[in-house]
């Protein structure tokens, strides 16, 4: 089963407003929506905002018979290739407001039961740009985290994709995540990504055959 993650109504009515759909239904306080995108099935799960909801929604997913967990929704941009509008492809994710350094003597990010920060995720075209995904359970907008993130490689910046990124890693089945900017995660972000939050879904709308093509191989 191909399992769809996304945080927002709006940002999976860009997949649902373009398929075929069963009327949705609520397991656990996540509303889910069978539906087809030309012809591919899949299952959709609003999972909410944040690292809680987003790991929640995972393990929904995987206890629904998930073999592919695909995140798609907006994220704000922190490198050059990360620019407004941009679909960028997560190759690798960090929750980096996890912080055991100081106990454990690991990088920013590091799990406990982990020796890295990163979850991998997949990736199989040249379709996409590929890029690193940095998660936190707040809205990216500042500087304050600038150098951390900035040691970490960084692309981009969200609130789910490195917990979805985390279920899917330990459960060993593969995760795929598709970002579309909408702002530049600095002093400006919140202006940004009300101006731009539709050019960004629109993009995101645009590239779906292209991530269905990335995802569907079994």
């Amino acid at each position: 089963m191909l399992a769809i993650i996304a945080a927002m109504k709006k940002e999976a009515d860009v997949l649902l407003g373009q398929s075929v759909t069963e009327p949705p239904r609520n397991l656990y306080g996540k509303e889910i929506t069978y539906g087809k995108f030309k012809g591919v099935p899949y299952t959709l799960i609003l999972s909410g905002v944040g690292k809680s909801n987003a790991a929640a929604a995972a393990m929904l997913a995987l206890s629904l018979g998930a073999n592919r967990i695909v995140n798609i929704g907006v994220a704000g941009g922190l490198t050059q290739k990360a620019k407004i509008g941009k679909i960028l492809q997560i190759c690798r994710a960090v929750q980096f407001d996890f912080d055991l350094s100081m106990i454990n003597h690991t990088p920013v990010g590091t799990l406990d039961e982990y020796t890295s920060p990163y979850f991998p995720l997949e990736t199989r075209t040249t379709a996409f740009l590929p890029a690193t995904l940095a998660t936190a359970d707040r809205f990216g907008c500042g500087h304050a985290d600038d150098a951390l993130l900035k040691a970490l490689g960084a692309d981009v910046w969200d609130m789910e994709g490195a917990a979805i990124a985390h279920i899917a890693f330990a459960a060993g089945v593969p995760c795929f995540a598709f970002k579309a900017i909408s702002d530049n995660a600095g002093e400006n972000s919140p202006r940004e990504y009300s101006e731009n939050l539709q050019t960004a879904l629109s993009a995101l709308s645009d590239t779906l055959p292209d991530i269905f093509s990335e995802v569907s191989h079994e």
